[in-house]
């Protein structure tokens, strides 16, 4: 009966889209939280006070839900139809990471893992549970324990059939299910990952620092970009894709599917000078359904507005000043940097009046160069 239900999900996963399947034991990796608690002893999580608070719970799925037994673990192809670095040449196109160019994969994928866990339930008699990135279950090292991949040298899943672009789900289940064979480390003497990242983020090879990693700069971090990331920042607007898209292994990514997560056409390459006109509507109309909604246009303009001070185009300054009042610091402060890197005599003309008027610690250094 077991395996015929493995059989049985298996199927099943594949045709709601996903393409990777495994199972492990709830309790395959007792060395997780050793290892959660050392990333949190030198702070590379940066504001991300949740893995913190949540440790004792992220450690282990059994810590999370003592009756888990037993975790499938699903992917799903992203993997782009072309280069993302491309983009970083075209310094007045905003680049968003792939992931973030179709609507959010948490709605994506939640529903068919409910699906899946719905007919685990019913076959077995058993309790289910589904996770998509939102609670404390760390889905890579369980992915890698059940056989999908490994977490390269840039902590990400790689998997031989679909390089670094998976999708991650996962199903707790109170059911003893057979497990997968774990995937054995390939990355090799490869260290391209590592290499590429322009920000130095990796202290060494298996390990991340966030507050290096543009990535968490751009999305989860909510004050100013320090300025030692902002000129490397490019024209990334949104997440950064340098370490996966270098992934030998993703010569294998672009395997044909039945269901293909396309990113917007309006987010493949988005003009600097149209985002920087957005106001809280526009913003939430663009980006409806998309996990950039989450960050709120004041974060985002803040990115894009570095974005645009690295352009080097003096044909943007009108549009940096109109957000040198924006009701958000981080807005002001952004701009206040944005027209120093492109219209230094500009900004020196404008930086007495902006001084007069501003309350903010933050932008007050912005525009009094002390950044």
């Amino acid at each position: 009966m077991t395996d015929s239900l493995i059989a049985e999900l298996r199927d099943r996963a594949a045709a709601l889209g996903f393409e990777a399947f495994g199972v492990a034991a709830a309790t395959a990796r007792p060395d997780l939280p050793e290892k959660l608690n050392q990333a949190i002893a030198q702070g590379w999580h940066g504001d991300m006070t949740w893995m913190a608070e949540t440790a004792d719970r992220r450690g282990s799925p059994t810590g999370m839900w003592p009756e888990a037994r037993s975790v499938i673990v699903l992917g799903m192809n992203y993997g782009p139809e072309t280069d993302p670095l491309a983009l970083l040449g075209e310094k007045l196109v905003g680049s968003i990471s792939v992931y973030a160019r179709n609507r959010d994969y948490h709605e994506i994928i939640k529903g068919k893992l409910k699906e899946l866990a719905g007919l685990l339930a019913r076959r077995s008699g058993e309790a289910v549970k589904v996770f998509v990135d939102t609670a404390p279950l760390m889905e890579k090292p369980l992915a890698e324990a059940a056989g999908l991949g490994w977490q390269g040298k840039h902590t990400v899943v790689v998997s031989r059939e679909f390089g670094s672009w998976l999708f991650l789900g996962a199903i707790l289940t109170s059911a003893e299910l057979p497990v997968s064979a774990p995937h054995v480390e390939s990355c090799g003497s490869c260290t391209r990952c590592l290499d590429v990242c322009p920000t130095a983020a990796f202290p060494a090879p298996f390990q991340l620092d966030a507050r290096r990693c543009l990535a968490y700069l751009t999305v989860e971090h909510k004050g100013p970009i320090p300025l030692e990331f902002r000129r490397p920042m490019g024209n990334r607007i949104y997440g950064c894709d340098d370490c996966l898209a270098v992934c030998p292994w993703n010569k294998f990514a672009s395997v044909s599917r039945e269901i293909r997560l396309r990113g917007r056409p309006e987010l493949e390459r988005p003009l600097l000078a149209d985002l920087l006109q957005l106001d809280d509507a526009g913003f939430r109309k663009l980006f409806a359904g998309s996990p950039i909604k989450r960050i709120g246009v004041g974060r985002f303009l803040r990115n894009v507005l570095i974005a645009v001070g690295n352009s080097g185009e003096k044909a943007l300054v009108p549009l940096v000043e109109s957000r040198l009042e924006d009701p958000e610091p981080v807005v002001r402060g952004a701009a206040a940097w944005a027209l120093r890197e492109l219209d230094p005599e500009r900004a020196k003309a404008l930086r007495d009046k902006a001084l007069a008027r501003e309350t903010d610690p933050e932008v007050v250094a912005e525009w009094s160069g002390d950044r």
